[in-house]
């Protein structure tokens, strides 16, 4: 289970680093319009949400079943990362995304957006340092 959770800690990481720093700036380079990319990075940011949850419900999943085992539970500070990381998903997709597409302040909801997705991928990032070999062994 251990290895397990070094990967899909990986993948949320590594998606949400494909997401935000390839993909949505090539979708507002390449596409025609600026609202097209908008509509097809909102679906993109959509399908990173639900990939978040779920990669943080297994992590959490595979937490309780370290801890039951009682071999090398997980850190309580990497549990928090994974708790807020999953909650700043769902809070980007149904607190701030909906105001996005609805134009109100965009600008405002807009980097209300970008630094939760930044501080979720920072989340992402603590708990996949917490899940590899090497930070806890200190090597």
């Amino acid at each position: 289970m251990p290895r397990l959770s070094v990967w899909i800690a990986a993948l949320w990481w590594c998606s949400l680093s494909l997401i935000g720093l390839l993909v949505v700036p090539m979708l507002f380079v390449h596409l025609p319009t600026p609202a097209m990319a908008g509509s097809m990075a909102a679906k993109l940011f959509q399908a990173q949400t639900w990939l978040s949850v779920l990669c943080g419900l297994v992590l959490l999943l595979g937490t309780r079943a370290r801890h039951a085992s009682a071999r090398a539970p997980i850190a309580l500070d990497a549990v928090l990362f994974i708790v807020g990381g999953m909650l700043l998903a769902l809070l980007s997709e149904f607190a701030v995304a909906p105001h996005i597409v609805a134009r109100e302040n965009l600008q405002l909801w807009h980097n209300v957006g970008t630094a939760m997705f930044a501080l979720q991928w920072l989340c992402a990032g603590m708990v996949f340092w917490k899940l590899t070999p090497s930070a806890s062994t200190g090597a």
